[in-house]
Formats: C-alpha cells, structure tokens, sequence
C-alpha cells in the first residue's frame, strides 16, 4: 500500500506563529496562560499542555496572580477590545499572537462599522456564530455586526439602507460568493452595497488543491479536531471529489477493514492539523496493512 501525505496541509503561518510564541514563553521560563484552546486540535493542546501551556477561559482570568513570570497569549483568532481592557483592569501580561491576516481584518471591520454608522447602514459578517475569530471581529465595534452563516440568516439583515459585507478569514469561497450575490439582490440600492473579501487565501487556495489530490488517491483520510471551522470546510472539498473519504481526529479511529482494497491512500487536514499527528496517523495505517 501507497500512503502520502499532502504537503500543502498542516498548520498555516498564524498557528505556526502562535504555537512558537507558546513555546518561546516556555522556554524563557515563563507561565503561561492560552486563553482558549491555542489551535483547534485536542491532541496539539495536550502536547503544549505537557510543555507547560495551561488553557484557560476568560473567567479564569480574574484567579491569575500579577507577575513578571506569567503571560496571557492571545492566541491567532484575535480578541474583542474588552479583553485587552479586562487585562489591563488585572493588571496582568500578555503576548499578542493574533493572525496577521486576522489583525488587518480587525482594522477594517472597524472602518466599515464607521462607514456604515455614518449613513445608517449595516457591517455583515459572514462567519460562525461564536467561533473565536467571529467573537473577536465583532468585538471590535462592540458587536454591532450582523453575522450570518448561511443565506437563511441574512433575513436578519435591514437591506433598506447601505450593506458592508465581510467574511471570516476561514470561510468557503464558494460560501462567500453566494452570500455576496444574494446581498446584491436583496439590496434597495445595489450600489451601496459594499463587499470584501477577506478570505485567507492561504486557507482557500487549499480547497481546490486538496479536490485534486483526493482524486489521485482510492481512500483519503482526513485529519483535523472536531472545532476545526476550518477542517469542516476542507473535509467537505475532499469529500465532493472522493466520496471514499473519511474524517478523524486520532490514528485510535483507524481499523484494517477501512482500508480492504485500497492501494493509494492519501492523508490530508486543516490548518489547525500538526504534522506530526499526520505521520502518526500513516504509520498506523502502514502498521494495519502489514497484519
């Protein structure tokens, strides 16, 4: 049996960047704190864990004890501006990881919300309803965005005055663009629809690659956690070009009767998906066929 792992998959340049700032923290002697899961990956979680990375939520914040030693990581979602002012009431450091990508968005999701109160219009935002990045975004101007994941929400949406619509940076393009269209459709006033797309292209470029690379392989076994917005997305792009794909989050999943007749099997995941956990999960799916 063939196995090969995609090199396109695993982690993208803002978990990569968070999970060595953890790490760095780390190694400099500091405690440190992630404030929610560091990357939606149980496994990569428990593996900083043991590192010395505790994760903690929002109302933990208040039991830290101030010191030089300890540190907040803000991890590459990004945060709404009430945590930054929470941090400062506590008095307690902290280490920004936010996604570059993400920290631009930010920006601008603040400068649309400006646009839009200055001619009485509406933010919309597609994204998950209380995923960290969606959090953080609305965050920014005091959660007066519409968030919408899919076309039914959008009847949320006042289409009598002026539409800036924004997109999480995880989202599916194809997703996007239907909400694009739709908004275009429903608008009194097309032109004072403004739309941007602010999909991580780093993220979706790996749609259509990952369609390619599931044609070329009998079986795909794609890796990501179960909070993985992202690993949704893409597991349903290598699902549409093989049907003979499946989804887990540990190579505990695997047995030797999913693999009977397959000679080409292709291991891919999300961007929140380590390396490691893919060579893990080939050299079990090796060590079943050898039985």
């Amino acid at each position: 049996m063939k196995v090969t792992i995609d090199d396109k998959s695993g982690f993208c340049y803002g978990v990569v960047s968070a999970i060595s700032k953890a790490e760095e923290l780390v190694a400099e002697g500091c405690k440190v704190y992630s404030l929610g899961d560091i990357v939606h990956n149980d496994l990569e979680v428990a593996r900083l864990e043991g590192m010395g990375v505790r994760t903690i939520s929002h109302a933990d914040l208040a039991a830290i004890e101030p010191s030089d030693e300890s540190k907040i990581l803000i991890r590459a979602h990004g945060e709404p501006k009430s945590t930054y002012r929470l941090l400062e009431g506590l008095s307690l450091g902290y280490a920004d990881a936010t996604c570059p990508v993400v920290a631009k968005l930010q920006r601008l999701t603040i400068e649309a919300d400006r646009q839009m109160r200055e001619v009485g219009g509406t933010v919309v935002i597609l994204g998950k309803k209380g995923h960290a990045e969606v959090v953080g975004l609305n965050g920014q101007i005091e959660d007066r965005a519409v968030v919408v994941e899919k076309v039914e929400d959008l009847d949320d949406v006042d289409f009598s005055h002026p539409i800036f619509l924004l997109s999480q940076t995880t989202q599916s393009l194809a997703l996007f663009e239907q909400i694009s269209k739709e908004v275009m459709r429903r608008s009194a006033v097309p032109t004072e629809v403004t739309v941007r797309d602010t999909i991580c292209r780093q993220v979706a470029g790996r749609e259509e690659h990952l369609r390619e690379f599931a044609r070329g392989c009998d079986m795909v076994v794609f890796v990501c956690g179960a909070k993985s917005s992202n690993g949704k997305v893409l597991f349903e792009a290598c699902h549409s070009a093989n049907p003979n794909s499946v989804k887990i989050e540990s190579p505990t999943e695997l047995t030797r009767q999913m693999f009977e007749g397959a000679e080409n099997v292709g291991i891919c995941g999300a961007t929140s998906t380590p390396h490691w956990l893919m060579e893990q999960v080939r050299d079990t799916i090796l060590s079943l066929s050898e039985r």
